[in-house]
């Protein structure tokens, strides 16, 4: 049982939900009413609020802008039929906030903060959960440094906020995806594993060029010798080869990503090979020239499960069957949509009922 979070409440006048066009939505566009925020000074976090969202008043030589010590989550609430709102395995999200906190010399949150601010915060904004298909409000806390001042060492003081956002989806069509064999979003011993701000400004700039290109996204690959692929910019990357799905293993240079594991949890339970191991560029190009490259998909909160159709490399595009005739991508993504509006049973415990 969490303990009681007392947190000081100030409420909008008049909401902007209506404002909203529920069947036109664009992921990160709209935001809702309100925002959770906690401080971290003197070695506790303390000053629980909830305040209408608004911008914020930062120091020019405030630590996160100049060293990027920040960190980061993302997951989505949905609504059931019968109006509750449901969010997707909240708790695994407040262990890896941790985790890359900690890599970060970010303080670590208590559990009763997070699940006590983000309930909270998401009663209130209840309203801005849609329910059509498709739809969910994504749900973003992060923590950043907050002192003033610009050597480098870690922050004494920190802000954890909650901000949230009603979303269609991430992407309105099958991927384009192109190998990457030169620049390196990870090394071992990096930050690879933690949702920490820079990791994701590194790779704008490669991600950038393959767009130029025609792809939507990259798949990454090891830092040493590029042998090996290891995820994708926004997603976790698995791939249906000869009946069996293969996926590379989480380790330090590749986030632990939730759908990824619900994922692989469904195949299990309908007795569907996996393979968690090191995945070879050329064992799946191989696959590709030879037909046996069923599937591959992406899967990550934002994305959900979204299928790839052609992989580039090495100057030559490989396309996949048509995502139409896909059984497990299709499966799964039915199936977690189903569990998480509350329409299938949740064998797991992923849902946590607000």
């Amino acid at each position: 049982m969490l303990a009681t979070l007392e947190i000081e409440k100030t409420t909008v006048q008049q909401s902007r939900v209506t404002d909203v066009d529920f069947t036109n939505l664009k992921f990160g566009k709209e935001y809702s009413d309100h925002m959770f925020i906690a401080d971290y000074s003197d070695g506790e976090w303390g000053k629980f609020r909830i305040e209408p969202y608004d911008l914020l008043h930062l120091s020019p030589s405030n630590t996160v802008l100049h060293y990027a010590q920040s960190v980061f989550e993302g997951m989505k609430a949905y609504k059931n039929p019968e109006g509750d709102v449901l969010l997707f395995r909240p708790f695994d999200n407040f262990l890896r906030l941790n985790i890359s906190a900690k890599r970060m010399c970010i303080p670590e949150l208590p559990e009763e903060l997070f699940i006590g601010g983000l309930t909270e915060l998401l009663r209130l904004d209840k309203d801005w959960v849609p329910d059509l298909p498709g739809t969910s409000l994504y749900v973003r806390p992060f923590i950043f440094a907050t002192d003033e001042y610009i050597g480098i060492r870690p922050s004494d003081t920190y802000k954890f906020m909650i901000i949230s956002s009603p979303a269609g989806g991430y992407y309105s069509e099958p991927l384009r995806v192109k190998i990457e064999t030169e620049y390196t979003r990870a090394c071992e011993g990096g930050t690879g594993f933690a949702k920490a701000a820079g990791n994701y400004a590194a790779a704008l700039y490669p991600a950038k060029l393959a767009q130029e290109q025609g792809y939507h996204q990259l798949l990454w690959t090891d830092a040493r010798d590029h042998r090996y692929i290891e995820e994708a910019g926004t997603m976790n990357v698995i791939f249906k080869i000869d009946g069996k799905l293969i996926t590379a293993p989480t380790n330090n240079t590749i986030l632990k990503g939730l759908t990824r594991d619900s994922v692989l949890t469904l195949a299990r339970d309908w007795g569907l090979p996996v393979e968690e191991r090191l995945v070879e560029v050329q064992e799946v190009i191989q696959a590709a020239r030879e037909g046996r490259l069923e599937e591959a998909f992406g899967a990550g909160t934002a994305a959900t499960v979204a299928p790839i159709d052609t992989i580039g490399f090495d100057g030559e595009d490989y396309h996949l069957p048509s995502v139409e005739t896909w059984e497990f991508c299709n499966k799964a993504h039915q199936e977690l949509d189903d569990i998480k509006t509350g329409k299938a049973e949740d064998k797991h415990g992923w849902i946590y009922r607000v």
